[in-house]
């Protein structure tokens, strides 16, 4: 899944930031003729603030993730190269 993400502009109200962003959440499907064609599963609006705040958060676990995994890969390793 891709995503487009595009200013939006909103006329009123006014938020916080001003700026609103537009997130087309995508994915590649085949049509009838087999060709890849992307399509807009859904799509979202919100405050340009609140969007850097959840992909921060996102960010933060995904570096977390990262973490436990090199520690586990370390210890296969260890593992594997023990005699």
């Amino acid at each position: 899944m891709a995503k487009v993400i595009a200013e939006k502009i909103i006329e009123a109200p006014v938020y916080e930031s001003g700026k609103q962003v537009e997130i087309k959440h995508t994915r590649t499907m085949k049509d009838a003729s087999g060709k890849d064609v992307e399509v807009v599963d859904y799509t979202d609006v919100k405050s340009v603030d609140e969007a850097i705040s959840q992909c921060e958060a996102h960010k933060a676990n995904l570096e977390s993730q990262l973490t436990e995994c090199e520690a586990e890969l370390s210890d296969y390793i260890a593992i594997r190269d023990a005699e």
